[in-house]
Formats: structure tokens, sequence, C-alpha cells
């Protein structure tokens, strides 16, 4: 996994907080849906105090649900205009998305089945012990909601496309790429379509469905470094469920 050292320059942050604004439930949402927060309500008396679900947490990081607009269009600039003429021109977005579907399958099935060191290679080192923790701490059942097939994915997008230049070396400056990805999943999609069953287009607010859906966060780099030749790694794995922060 490359190192991007101490004087790492980014040209976009990962995450940038914003103002907030209540959706339903308990969720709360800034105004560019970055980070879903939980809303904890207290009151004098223990028999109405609403609980919330214990989230699903794989790493800390803010769990990212809905593209933002600004970030969608820096993201076309990004690709169109700084990868593409300078690092690989090659590169193709589309196919990109692609293989990060693969990579969320191959990934999620490893954690569920508790073999994180089958992730080595695939990804980051760091990564791979906080999620080794986490997945010590799970129940079998909690791991299973980890699992996905990537056809069962109805949404996705990049949420964020970066470029670092890591300046620590005098001979040479090494340049990263960083994608962070957005999946939207209802568990048995897939076995729906195949059945022929009709998918409601607005089946991620259909509350039948509502402890179907995750969400999946995933943040890749690659090394573009002239003369180095690398590999997409993961160096961000998280999934939660939207209907862990609903209150009851």
């Amino acid at each position: 996994m490359p190192s991007c050292g101490t004087r790492v320059q980014r040209a976009t942050a990962v995450w940038s907080p914003g103002t907030k604004a209540l959706l339903s439930g308990s969720s709360v949402v800034n105004n560019n849906h970055n980070i879903v927060q939980t809303r904890w309500n207290s009151t004098d008396e223990q028999s109405s105090r609403q609980r919330v679900r214990k989230p699903l947490m794989l790493m800390d990081f803010p769990q990212l649900v809905w593209p933002s607009v600004i970030k969608t269009i820096r993201n076309w600039i990004m690709v169109h205009f700084i990868i593409r003429p300078y690092f690989d021109r090659e590169f193709s977005l589309p196919d990109f998305i692609q293989g990060a579907k693969q990579a969320l399958q191959v990934v999620s099935s490893s954690l569920a089945g508790g073999e994180v060191k089958q992730l080595e290679g695939l990804v980051d080192r760091a990564a791979i012990a906080d999620l080794k923790q986490s997945i010590s701490k799970m129940s079998v059942a909690e791991r299973y909601d980890i699992q996905v097939v990537k056809e069962d994915v109805y949404f996705s997008f990049p949420y964020q496309v970066g470029v670092m230049f890591d300046e620590s070396n005098d001979d040479s400056q090494k340049r990263f790429v960083e994608i962070t990805m957005v999946f939207h999943v209802l568990k048995g999609l897939k076995g729906m379509i195949e059945r022929g069953e009709t998918v409601p287009l607005n089946v991620g607010v259909l509350p039948e469905f509502r402890d179907k859906i995750s969400i999946c966060n995933y943040r890749f780099i690659k090394e573009f470094t002239k003369g180095v030749d690398s590999d997409w790694t993961v160096n961000v794995v998280n999934h939660f469920k939207p209907s862990d922060y609903i209150e009851e």
C-alpha cells in the first residue's frame, strides 16, 4: 500500500461539514448530504425515552449518503482535465465504478466470513487492522449484514475524486488519485429481478424495504507516480443501515 508521507497536498478535501437540516425520523444530514448523525432525545421520564439502535460501524469515517452538486462538478473537472491528460489517458470513470462494485462484493464477502487476512493486497494494511478489530466484536448476524452482492446495488456514485501530491522526497514527487464511492444496496434485489418482480423506483424510501437497505462507503487510492506500476487499493470501508438511526 503506498504511503502518502507527511507532506501530502490534497487537491480536494474528503469531507467538509456544512449546515445541518432535519430529515424524517432521527437522522440529521448536512446541506450537502454528507453525513448522517444520530439525534438523541431525553426526557425526565424513563418510559418515554427514545432509543436508537446501535449502528453497525466498521471504521471511523463520515457516513456519506447522497451526492453533492458542487463535488460532482469538481469530480468531472478532475477526471477530464487532470487525471486523463496527466495521469492516465485510458482512465474511465464508468469502468472504475464497475470495478469498484466488484471490489465491494469481494471485500464485504471476506468480512462477512471473518476472513480479513484474504484482503491483503486489496485493502490497506492500516484499514485491515481496524476492520479486524471491528469484525471481532460483531455477531454472526451482524457480519452477515455486511455481505453485498454487486447486483444488489441499485444506486452508486463517486462522491469525491481527489489528487494528492507527496513532496517529502526531493528526488521525485509522488502522485496519488483517491476516489470515494457510495453504494446504496437493497439486499435481495438480484433475486427480485431474476423472479421478474417489479422494483419500485422509490425503493429507498418505502417502509417495507427499510430493513433491507444499507449504504456502503469505500475509498480507493492508486499511485500514479511516473515509473511506478500500482493497483487500486481500498483504504476506507464502512457499511451502515439507515434504519439503525430510526428512533423507536
